[in-house]
Order: structure tokens, then sequence, then C-alpha cells
């Protein structure tokens, strides 16, 4: 049986994984149920895992995989695993996209790779024949590309220099979403969007680094995160 908070909490997580993928950052959970301090969060999320109904993936910021949810008083399992993403997926980290779906753990399908996504370089410029061979399973529907991260600023995502961003192309997104934005059709960033006072808000995830706020017409969306490798070596 789990206390309000908890049932409150486990049903955040798990509406920001179900509309972008990636967790929720403890400052967004903290803010959501209206808690004084991020300690009541960490202590919410040892109570769930306590319980099964969460786990920590390990070496991994901010990555939770939702094991099952209350359901009219019984546990229903579920399937969505991911790291963290800014509403991180369409699936966050290492998840797949949309609802899951019947696909071999083989399958893989190559996407354009767009060299390092840094300050100052509009993704076109960035286009190469270059491709990256991605597991289907991380991939929902529509068309990607791949980015390879450069930089920290994302890092309390879960979101590291040198993994690779797989980025489902378009030119909306929500609130709380990864995106990749084009600040005055010069510099691309990865970041997450906000809307504020009818400015536009691109918040890293790192506390190193302030946000950045904009006019709507500075700004334009090229993509929103999907999903995300690493390799080891």
């Amino acid at each position: 049986m789990l206390t309000v908070k908890q049932n409150e909490l486990l049903r955040f997580i798990h509406e920001r994984l179900e509309e972008s993928g990636v967790s929720p950052s403890f400052e967004e959970m903290k803010d959501a149920l209206n808690l004084k301090s991020k300690s009541g969060v960490h202590r919410l999320i040892g109570a769930l895992e306590e319980r099964g109904f969460i786990r920590r993936l390990p070496n991994r910021a901010r990555a939770l995989e939702i094991l099952q949810m209350p359901e009219g008083g019984g546990a229903k399992p579920v399937s969505n695993i991911v790291s963290m993403p800014n509403k991180m997926p369409e699936k966050p980290f290492g998840g797949a996209a949309g609802r899951a779906m019947p696909i071999a753990a083989n399958d893989v399908m190559e996407i354009p790779l767009h060299g390092r996504i840094a300050a100052g370089v509009p993704i076109e410029a960035m286009e190469t024949q270059e491709t990256l061979a991605v597991p289907m399973a991380l991939l929902g529907t529509g068309e990607h590309y791949a980015l390879e991260v450069s930089g920290d600023s994302m890092i309390e995502a879960g979101i590291f220099d040198g993994d690779y961003a797989l980025i489902k192309k378009t030119d909306v997104a929500r609130d709380g979403e990864i995106v990749v934005a084009l600040i005055r059709g010069e510099e691309a960033t990865l970041k997450f969007l906000r809307r504020e006072n009818g400015n536009i808000r691109l918040d890293p995830a790192n506390s190193d680094y302030q946000p950045q706020i904009f006019s709507p017409h500075e700004v334009l969306i090229q993509g929103k995160l999907a999903g995300l490798l690493r390799r080891y070596h």
C-alpha cells in the first residue's frame, strides 16, 4: 500500500516518461509534490524502490525504471525503461519511444550521424554522409538522426560528453522535453524546453550553468530527444 505522496510521485514520474521518455529531475519532483527539499524526494524514491515499484539503473544519473504501477488495488507491470530524459523519451536513455512494440533485440537501422552538437554550429552545417547503427527498439515512428554530445551541460539528465543523442525530427515540442534548439539561426544546443512569460527558456541539466532566455522568433526547434546510446571502451 502506497502513501499519498508515494503514489503522487510514482504517477508523476510515469506521466513524464510517457510524455517525453525522460524522468523528471529531483527539483521538478520536489516542486510537483510541493515538498520543501529534495531530501523528501530521495526518501520517497527509496520507499518506492523498497516496495518494488521502481528501480534505479546503475551508472546512469537520474535513470529510473518503473517496474509496476498500482492499478485498482493491484500492480500492473510497466515496460517503460528510461534514464532520467527530459521527458526523455520518446523514451529516455536507452529506452524506446512511445509504447513498446515487438521488435527483435538484434534489429538495427542506420540513421544519419550529424557530428558533435556544439555551440555555434547549426544542424544543417553538421550534416555528413556518416551513419550510426541503432537498435530499432530505441526508436519510435518518424525520421531520426544522431548527434554526438559535446560538453557537460546535460549531465544531471544522464547525458554525458561522447554520448550519442538519438533525435526525432520535429519542429514542435512540449514544455519539459529535451530538444535540439537552433538559436538565432547560428547556434545549435541540446536543452530542456520551457515557455515562460511569452519567452523561450532553454534549461541545462547542470547546476554550474544558467538557463538561457530568448524571444520565440530567436529559437527554432529541430528535433527532440528520443533516446541515447553510450559506448564503453
